[in-house]
């Protein structure tokens, strides 16, 4: 009867002792507004790609030479993004930045654009196949694209310096854009507003 009884409470904390450790590694997830301001470890996250791209942008579309194309060409210019490349000392997903910018350029209001070049091609097979299968008042003409007057590039690179247990990681990414008949460069932004200091603990748990 004691040996029953032993293995019935040995069974029950066996039990609690695995209900615990399941509970405890449940994680613990709360939703915060996209522009909740959230820092982790320190690196790139997505305020930083917000602040850098809206500002940049917008010292883009009030450029002298963006304000003088308006007026001399009585309309809006046309932009396309092209690609920025990851010069940093960490991995970057410059999709994101480029994504984040044709948003800004967008939804501005000061400026058309036009889809990219890994895009065009999907929506021009899309054209082709409505030339033999949509209606005649429905189908969309060929060769009738929207050209861009300007193309923006960029990079983004950082500074990190370090002592002991402080790191202090400082971002630049730079935007220029380029008129594309002339090939002209018509504006160069940098942005180095992002700098971030970052103190490890010297605590070993």
């Amino acid at each position: 009867m004691k040996n029953r009884n032993f293995i019935y409470l040995f069974a029950f904390s066996v039990s609690i002792i695995i209900l615990s450790v399941s509970c405890s590694s449940t994680p613990n997830v709360t939703r915060v507004d996209v522009e909740t301001q959230t820092d982790l470890t320190g690196y790139w996250n997505d305020t930083d790609v917000r602040i850098v791209c809206e500002s940049l942008i917008a010292d883009c579309l009030s450029s002298p030479r963006i304000k003088a194309f308006q007026t001399q060409k009585n309309r809006l210019p046309v932009f396309i993004v092209g690609s920025f490349a990851n010069a940093s000392s960490e991995h970057i997903d410059t999709a994101i930045i480029a994504k984040r910018m044709e948003a800004a350029i967008l939804n501005s209001g000061q400026a058309d654009f036009v889809a990219s070049a890994s895009e065009r091609g999907e929506i021009r097979d899309e054209r082709t196949e409505q030339q033999g299968w949509a209606s005649e008042e429905t189908a969309k003409s060929l060769a009738n694209e929207t050209g861009a007057d300007f193309m923006m590039i960029g990079s983004i690179r950082t500074i990190v310096e370090k002592v002991d247990k402080t790191t202090v990681r400082t971002y630049y990414v730079y935007a220029e854009l380029t008129d594309l008949e002339s090939n002209k460069k018509i504006w160069i932004g940098e942005n180095n507003e992002i700098k971030k200091i970052i103190k490890t603990s010297s605590v070993k748990l």
